[in-house]
């Protein structure tokens, strides 16, 4: 079992069924799902372009990505509707959670400058979105092979309700927040 889940389990889930005085351990907010996602924008122009991001995900997820399409023509970007523009996946029990302790623990520290995630990035249904400038801040990509820097965005999904409880969920898990 990954050291996260282990520690969700043992210590987390107590915690906040204490912290919120949920009658059921099943009212506890919990983790259901990561999408990460990729837009390509120069995959208009370049369609290998797409490629090199699908393998970058492929490394970082371990599972392979869904190409997205666009769903409206935009004339001055010179997109059809159809066309692939990107590239996510959703990862979901054990690869989710191996994800979320790799982003915490190694590769926001990376991150230039570093000062912490922002805390008001929520969606009020307890969602956590955040952005990543860089895709070279996680450690299975290799630098060298690197044709092109792309950002990506993480989508952290919880069962919580409201924005503190998932809040106090990521901050348990090791979320770095802004102080």
């Amino acid at each position: 079992m990954n050291r996260l889940k282990e520690r969700y389990l043992n210590e987390i889930k107590p915690a906040l069924i204490k912290k919120h005085n949920y009658t059921s351990a099943m009212q506890a907010p919990r983790l259901e799902k990561v999408v990460i996602n990729l837009g390509v924008g120069e995959a208009v122009a370049n369609p290998k372009s797409l490629d090199d991001a699908v393998a970058d995900l492929t490394a970082l997820a371990g599972q392979k990505p869904v190409i997205t399409k666009a769903k409206k023509s935009i004339a001055n970007f010179k997109l059809r509707e159809g066309m692939p523009i990107g590239c996510k996946v959703t990862l979901r029990g054990e690869k989710m959670y191996e994800f979320l302790d790799k982003l915490i623990s190694v590769a926001l520290p990376r991150v230039r400058d570093f000062r912490g995630v922002s805390a008001t990035a929520f969606d009020g249904r307890g969602n956590y979105t955040l952005g990543v400038k860089e895709q070279i801040i996680f450690p299975e990509i290799q630098y060298d092979k690197v044709s092109k820097v792309r950002g990506m965005d993480i989508v952290i999904v919880t069962s919580a309700r409201t924005n503190e409880e998932a809040k106090d969920l990521l901050v348990e898990l090791g979320m770095p927040f802004v102080k």
